[in-house]
Formats: structure tokens, C-alpha cells, sequence
């Protein structure tokens, strides 16, 4: 599935509303707490990685994120590259400690 696809299928599943920014903002981050949650239980409580229950949860992260650019006007897949061409100046030959150390704030 591509990423403006899985938004547009998504949205169907959007409750509209004068505080859709603020709703979905929100719910970004309480999505993203479960995930840290799951996180959390398998490093420190000693469970195993329950990857069903990490991949629902994700996916509700990209279900917020993506109603989130939609109401902004803007697409996953423009995000997506978006960041891929800001990762690719700030690192072009890859993730390494120094390279991070190097770089400037702000890029």
C-alpha cells in the first residue's frame, strides 16, 4: 500500500470537526504512550516484544499522524520524502556519532 492511499483510505474513519488538530494532536501522543509502554515492559519488566501488539499500536500512531498532515493540507508521501531529503543533507554517508556531533542546529 502507499502512503497517500493508506491517508486517503484512513480518512474515512475521521470524526470531523472544528478541533480536529487538537483531537488528533492529542491522540498522536497518547498512541505514542502506549507504544513507549510496550517499550518499557520489554526492557524493563522482562516481557517479550508483543510485535501484534506493537504494530496495532503503531498503526494507530500512522492513523493519527497521517489525519493530522490531512488536515494540514499535506500528504504522507510528501512528508516521507521530505524527510528523507532532510536526513540525506544532514547525513550523507549515513547515521555516525561524530557526523551527528558535527552537524549545525536547525539542519
Amino acid at each position: 500500500m502507499q502512503l497517500n492511499e493508506y491517508q486517503e483510505l484512513s480518512a474515512r474513519t475521521a470524526n470531523t470537526h472544528d478541533n480536529e488538530l487538537a483531537n488528533y494532536g492529542l491522540g498522536v501522543t497518547g498512541e505514542a504512550g502506549e507504544v513507549a509502554d510496550i517499550i518499557k515492559k520489554t526492557i524493563f519488566h522482562g516481557h517479550d516484544l508483543d510485535t501484534d501488539e506493537l504494530r496495532k499500536e503503531l498503526g494507530d500512531v500512522l492513523w493519527y499522524v497521517s489525519q493530522i498532515a490531512r488536515v494540514a493540507g499535506l500528504t504522507l508521501e510528501e512528508i516521507a520524502g521530505a524527510n528523507i531529503d532532510k536526513l540525506m543533507r544532514r547525513y550523507p554517508e549515513g547515521f555516525s556519532q561524530e557526523a551527528s556531533k558535527q552537524r549545525e542546529e536547525g539542519e
